[in-house]
């Protein structure tokens, strides 16, 4: 596998190998349960799935429970992860990078998910990563990332230049003159049911 930036090789490589073991705790299956109740609550008709960077497809689980006819694609750099994920049926993978498919690679999906993966993407290709999530949706786009109003860089366990917090959802709204915000919400580690990360979540539609 060739790589663009130094990111996807850490993801691919023992750091990501390390990352399945720390992402597969089945507890988490409650909260991602309990967010895509709200996010889904807010759409119609969601048949298909698209998400990029699924890891061991916890999130792919949770949408499961709640949609349980959904047809799911995922997207998946890490070999690991995708020995996994592969088992959950209805699941088709496209292993490799993010930035290494074109939108004509894959069908389009009525809504297309990033969970905690902008957040790892080299900054210079991240408008490649907000065109495949554009335009391999029929009409829903979901982001859930750490948020910040401008552009920061944080450490991450120690290494640098691995995760980057920002507006994803403001920088993909500013992009597509076509996309409305639907609704927005915030997972609060301190949540007395469903403790999670402290990500902000964004549901954008497609106008026309």
């Amino acid at each position: 596998m060739t790589f663009k930036t130094e990111q996807e090789r850490f993801w691919a490589g023992e750091f990501g190998n390390a990352y399945v073991t720390r992402n597969s705790d089945p507890k988490s299956i409650a909260y991602r349960i309990a967010n895509f109740a709200k996010i889904l609550a807010r759409t119609r008709e969601v048949r298909q799935v698209l998400e990029i960077g699924t890891n061991v497809g916890q999130n792919i689980l949770a949408i499961k429970q709640l949609l349980p006819e959904c047809a799911f694609t995922g997207v998946e750099i890490n070999e690991t992860a995708i020995q996994v994920v592969g088992q959950i049926p209805s699941v088709k993978m496209h292993k490799g990078s993010i930035l290494d498919f074109s939108p004509a690679d894959l069908s389009m999906h009525d809504l297309t998910l990033s969970s905690g993966v902008l957040i790892h993407i080299n900054p210079d290709f991240l408008s490649e990563v907000y065109r495949r999530l554009y335009e391999c949706s029929r009409r829903y786009i979901c982001i859930i990332e750490y948020y910040n109003p401008t552009p920061v860089e944080v450490t991450y366990r120690g290494h640098s230049g691995r995760l980057f917090k920002r507006d994803f959802a403001g920088e993909m709204l500013d992009r597509y003159s076509d996309l409305e915000l639907i609704d927005y919400g915030f997972q609060y580690h301190r949540d007395s049911n469903f403790p999670s990360d402290d990500a902000t979540w964004f549901l954008l539609e497609k106008l026309n």
